[in-house]
């Protein structure tokens, strides 16, 4: 018996030894040579027109059955319930109280002679504004909805993004599981290869690279590795990128900030020039990579106890940028992920820093997959294997002309005039919320505003009729 079992098993290693070997060296000539030498063979992009000629007829074909079965697809859009022109808070006012005041008179038989209600400190019918304001707010939420995914209007045989789910035709239904197979069976496996491999390679190479002696050698050889190994990674989530104005890119002894969606975007921005990082120490597996990155390069690592101390970590971002054979520093001032429909307030402290601002714009494109991370919703490791499963990570990335601060403008003007110009380029919102309110309630000082535009009116009103 064990004369027959010998030569299968022998049979079976040589073609597992023959498929690892013919697999590793597609890996290495397609993917892992063309990372190390910056050149791409255009297969990603064959692959990216492929998924939107499917795409295209699925929804096509979707719509038509729909039709034929008479069924709404889409969701109907709402946002012309509280649609309005934008108006300030006493012009909204003002016209409550003549609404008001108009019906009175109507209902009653005399006439009056006294003050419009518009002259009148205080009016009733001031708390239907406030309510109406409360009302709207909870119903179009400008900041919860930030935090979910971007609804499709199509769909991307990921999944269904109509509300009505309805079975439409068993080709579409094929070619969806044919789909699930692929990019499990196939697409999964090659990402988590060449993850593996970006990741060993980085940790490696910036480790021997640490033994070196300070000075253009070494900067030279570390530079090279984080761009080999970081573009390795972007392959690993078949990630197609377009960056535009490269002329705009951040120089040595500057800040690059740029809008928050995802943990990718570091890799997305490191794939095209190298930048120091600046984060807080993690252990593990993190904590591995993040002590070999910087004997290589000096990146800025915060112990726990060290973040929340504002004057240390501007004093650490200072004594960087005044360096200018030092690497750009790469920010994301949001402080959290948004789900690359708007763009949240900037935090300040990266703009009160005496340095030249490089403004990056990304953009992706949610067709292709959602690269938004929902950190109260999934963790590290769920988010990148639905990163990994999904078909494509496809995203622009504008380089903005540098922007300094302006005489007499102060870090938090500086901040929303960096901002804005980000949103306009991305076509995003342009929010004035911070993205901290996903994990806590609104601040005392945004009610106190309110409380004192409103005293504003009345204590206006009051002075004017003590004047007439």
């Amino acid at each position: 018996m064990g004369l027959f079992v010998s030569p299968f098993n022998n049979l079976l290693c040589m073609l597992l030894g023959i498929s690892f070997t013919v697999w590793f060296t597609l890996l290495l000539v397609f993917i892992i040579v063309p990372a190390v030498f910056g050149v791409s063979f255009g297969i990603r992009r064959l692959y990216m027109k492929s998924l939107l000629k499917v795409f295209e007829w699925a929804t096509l074909r979707i719509e038509r059955g729909a039709k034929e079965k008479n069924h709404h697809l889409y969701k109907p859009n709402a946002n012309g319930i509280i649609a309005k022109e934008p108006t300030s808070l006493e012009e909204e006012l003002k016209e409550i109280r003549r609404s008001g005041s108009s019906r009175d008179l109507n209902g009653s038989s005399s006439t009056s002679t006294g003050p419009g209600p518009s002259s009148s400190e205080f009016a009733m019918s001031d708390i239907f504004y406030f309510c109406r304001r409360g009302v709207e707010s909870i119903v179009d939420d400008e900041v919860t909805k930030r935090f979910t995914a971007e609804e499709l209007e199509s769909w991307n045989l990921l999944t269904r993004s109509n509300y009505n789910v309805q079975h439409i035709s068993t080709r579409l239904t094929v070619l969806w599981g044919l789909g699930v197979v692929i990019r499990y069976c196939f697409l999964l496996p090659l990402r988590l290869t060449l993850a593996i491999t970006g990741v060993t390679l980085l940790v490696v190479f910036t480790t021997i690279i640490g033994f070196l002696p300070n000075g253009r050698m070494k900067n030279f050889l570390s530079e090279k590795v984080h761009l080999m190994c970081y573009r390795i990674c972007v392959r690993a989530l078949t990630a197609i990128i377009t960056y535009h104005h490269s002329e705009n890119k951040p120089k040595n002894g500057g800040i690059c900030v740029a809008n928050h969606t995802s943990p990718i975007d570091v890799i997305i921005l490191a794939s095209d020039g190298c930048y120091a990082m600046v984060g807080q120490i993690h252990g593990g597996l993190m904590g591995v990579i993040q002590r070999s990155m910087v004997k290589a390069c000096p990146h800025i690592w915060f112990e726990r106890s060290e973040v929340k101390d504002r004057h240390l970590v501007a004093k650490r971002l200072s004594d960087h940028v005044e360096d200018k054979s030092k690497l750009p520093i790469l920010i994301f001032p949001e402080g959290t992920c948004i789900n690359n429909t708007s763009v949240m307030m900037f935090k300040k402290g990266s703009f009160e820093i005496a340095s030249t601002i490089y403004p990056v714009a990304i953009k992706y494109d949610p067709r292709f997959g959602d690269a938004f991370w929902n950190s109260s919703k999934f963790g590290m490791v769920n988010y990148l294997l639905h990163m990994m499963s999904s078909w494509a990570i496809v995203c622009s990335v504008w380089y903005l002309p540098p922007m300094n601060r302006q005489e007499g403008e102060d870090a938090v003007q500086f901040a929303n005039r960096v901002k804005a110009a980000i949103a306009r380029q991305g076509g995003l919102v342009d929010l004035l919320w911070d993205g901290g309110l996903k994990r806590s309630k609104v601040k005392e000082t945004f009610k106190e505003e309110q409380q004192k535009l409103y005293s504003r009116i009345l204590v206006g009103t009051h002075e004017d009729r003590s004047r007439s």
